[in-house]
């Protein structure tokens, strides 16, 4: 199967810095979840009822091996007031099948 391209939506900036670790448990969450369920063009919602920063998670391309494990990336958005940004990961099937964030960086522009 392959997936089509998440494209932010114009205007949208790479995050410059990471936002806090309270909001990133959240999408954290939310990626594991998504992936979990593994439609193909799943998208999964996350909130921080404390802070009021929401957003998105979707991953945006086939999964693919690596060491041995699935893994699968993703575009995770960031709202916090009237900003948005975006965020990429990486995350990886374990042997129990719970999916593990390995890399959460700043979206660069291409």
């Amino acid at each position: 199967d392959t997936t089509g391209t998440i494209t932010p939506p114009p205007g949208a900036i790479g995050v410059t810095e990471m936002p806090p670790p309270g909001d990133l448990a959240y999408a954290r969450a939310a990626a594991s979840d998504v992936l979990t369920r593994g439609g193909k063009d799943a998208s999964a919602p996350w909130e921080n009822p404390r802070t009021g920063a929401r957003g998105t998670v979707t991953p945006i391309a086939s999964a693919y091996t690596q060491g041995g494990q699935t893994c699968r990336d993703f575009l995770a958005s960031y709202v916090t007031d009237n900003s948005q940004s975006w965020m990429q990961g990486e995350a990886c099937k374990l042997d129990q099948g719970v999916w593990e964030i390995r890399a959460l960086k700043p979206w660069k522009r291409s």
